[in-house]
C-alpha cells in the first residue's frame, strides 16, 4: 500500500525564501469525498495529477497518485471540482537533509503560508527550521476543506 507520512506547520517568517531552490504553481480541486478520504485533481505546472487520499492515522495516510493528461486535469478542474480551486506556489526548501515544501496560497486562501515535510517513517527524527511556527497536522481548522469553508464565509460576510 502506498502511504504519505508528513508533518505540517504554519510558517512564522520569510527566512526560508533565502534558501529556496525551486518552485512550481499548483491548482487543486476536490472532485470527490468518501468517509474521511478524498479525490483531488491537480495541475502542477504542465503536469496533471489525480490523487486519492485515505483517512489519516496519526502521521500516515494512504495516498495513490496518478499522472493524467494536462488537458483532462484542466477539464476536471473546470467541470468536476466541488468548490473553489485552490491556487498556490510551492517552494522547495532544503533544511538539515530534508526538502521542505512551503506553500504560499493565492486566491481564496491568499495570505496562508504552510510548510510540509514528508518523512520516510513515523518515528523519523526531524530538525525543525527556525522559520516554522506551530504544527497544525491533525488540527481540523487547517484541513483544506475547513480553510476553504472559512474563506468562503468571510467573503459572503463582506458582501452584506
Amino acid at each position: 500500500m502506498a502511504y504519505e507520512i508528513e508533518r505540517k506547520f504554519l510558517v512564522a517568517s520569510d527566512e526560508w525564501r533565502t534558501v529556496a531552490i525551486g518552485s512550481s504553481r499548483l491548482r487543486d480541486g476536490l472532485i470527490a469525498c468518501f468517509g474521511s478520504g478524498k479525490v483531488r485533481v491537480r495541475l502542477d505546472g504542465e503536469r496533471g495529477l489525480l490523487t486519492v487520499k485515505g483517512p489519516r492515522a496519526d502521521l500516515r495516510r494512504a495516498e495513490y497518485e496518478y499522472e493524467i493528461p494536462t488537458v483532462e486535469a484542466e477539464e476536471m478542474l473546470g467541470t468536476l471540482a466541488d468548490g473553489p480551486i485552490v491556487e498556490k506556489t510551492r517552494f522547495q526548501v532544503p533544511h538539515a537533509g530534508m526538502i521542505w515544501e512551503v506553500d504560499v496560497h493565492e486566491g481564496i486562501l491568499a495570505g496562508l503560508v504552510l510548510a510540509e515535510v514528508e518523512l520516510d517513517h513515523e518515528g523519523q527524527e526531524l530538525l525543525l527550521p527556525e522559520w516554522l511556527g506551530r504544527e497544525v497536522r491533525g488540527d481540523p481548522a487547517y484541513r483544506k476543506a475547513a480553510l476553504v469553508k472559512q474563506a468562503l464565509a468571510s467573503v459572503s460576510a463582506r458582501c452584506f
